[in-house]
């Protein structure tokens, strides 16, 4: 299966650039996987550039697992870190899939200065 970039993804997403759209569509006819660093650089993106509010970006991450053309990394992971991200906007969606992927890969607790991210089931916060 291919695979895609970020700013692949960031076009599929944004559709700001006609003609990128439109080849990032007929890239992933066939089938294309998402790593998790490329749905998480995309979703920086989508934050930092695009200034897109956390339920913009929460959306996003709904549509990119319901995508038929797309598979995304660990799906249950990410599936994992929008319900929290969902539940509680103050920490961003990077931290919750930090924690989700540590957590599948059986690596808990996750260490984290993070007062937020501290008061989720499976993160300890170092003083």
């Amino acid at each position: 299966m291919r695979a895609v970039d970020t700013n692949l993804l960031v076009r599929l997403i944004a559709r700001d650039d006609p003609d990128q759209a439109r080849a990032a569509e007929e890239f992933i006819a066939k089938g294309a996987w998402v790593s998790h660093l490329v749905l998480t650089e995309t979703l920086w993106v989508l934050d930092a550039v695009y200034q897109r509010s956390a339920a913009q970006i929460a959306t996003a991450v709904e549509m990119l697992l319901n995508h038929k053309q797309l598979t995304l990394q660990d799906a249950d992971v990410v599936a994992a870190a929008l319900n929290q991200f969902r539940s509680r906007s103050t920490v961003g969606f990077s931290d919750f899939m930090v924690l989700e992927i540590a957590r599948k890969a059986g690596h808990l607790p996750l260490g984290t200065f993070d007062k937020a991210l501290a008061k989720h089931a499976g993160a300890e916060r170092l003083r």
